[in-house]
């Protein structure tokens, strides 16, 4: 069963919790939730389009929106908050502003505040995109696999699964591989398990990149 359905859903209420909070009557919940898609996918490809490198000095980690009160409050977790904000604070102003105009909020107020992850190896989406960077590179899928653990040996964890499937170095036929250190339990609930899939675009199709860090137990 560990398998079979999504490691942060199948732990959700235990020791995982939502990325999204709101106050808001049933019939509104498919309109936040598509707003929801349009700010993640906002900051990413603003990060993607104004940081140069990102992936090697680790991405977004994750995306917290709460709407608790008026303003919809983004809270961005990522390895460099420094590089997204220059003087005066003129980054964070137009990620605002594009962020403002893909969703026309209208008079609603937008609040974006930067947190900084301090392993950010540690986690799983940041990994993955470092991940994708190397396969886009052209380096050999092993050394690639094998260099992501060692970044995540640096980090507080337990155990670590890099599995990457589609045309592994140009391969014709495609097949999928993995690697691990540690233990990652799949059907214990009480295990902290972060999770990631992340597909990276290369020259020889879509590879499918699956990320699993094993932190600790309840």
């Amino acid at each position: 069963m560990g398998r079979k359905i999504h490691p942060l859903g199948f732990r959700l209420g235990v020791n995982q919790k939502h990325y999204s909070y709101r106050f808001a009557p049933t019939r509104d919940y498919p309109k936040f939730v598509e707003e929801d898609r349009k700010i993640r996918t906002s900051v990413e490809k603003y990060v993607e389009k104004h940081v140069k490198d990102a992936s090697n000095y680790g991405g977004v980690g994750h995306i917290e929106i709460q709407r608790k009160t008026d303003p919809i409050r983004i809270d961005i977790h990522t390895g460099f908050p420094d590089l997204l904000i220059e003087e005066q604070n003129s980054g964070i102003d137009q990620m605002k502003s594009d962020i403002g105009n893909i969703l026309g909020l209208g008079g609603r107020k937008l609040r974006v505040t930067l947190k900084g992850v301090t392993q950010p190896y540690g986690e799983p989406k940041i990994l993955a995109e470092h991940v994708a960077s190397q396969l886009r590179s052209r380096v050999p899928f092993r050394r690639t696999m094998k260099k992501a653990i060692e970044l995540v040996g640096r980090t507080s964890h337990r155990g670590i699964k890099i599995q990457i499937a589609g045309r592994l170095n140009g391969s014709e036929m495609a097949r999928v591989e993995w690697a691990r250190e540690g233990r990652v339990p799949l059907q214990t609930i009480g295990a902290r398990v972060s999770y990631c899939y992340h597909p990276a675009q290369t020259i020889y199709g879509v590879l499918g990149i699956k990320i699993r860090i094993f932190r600790d137990t309840e």
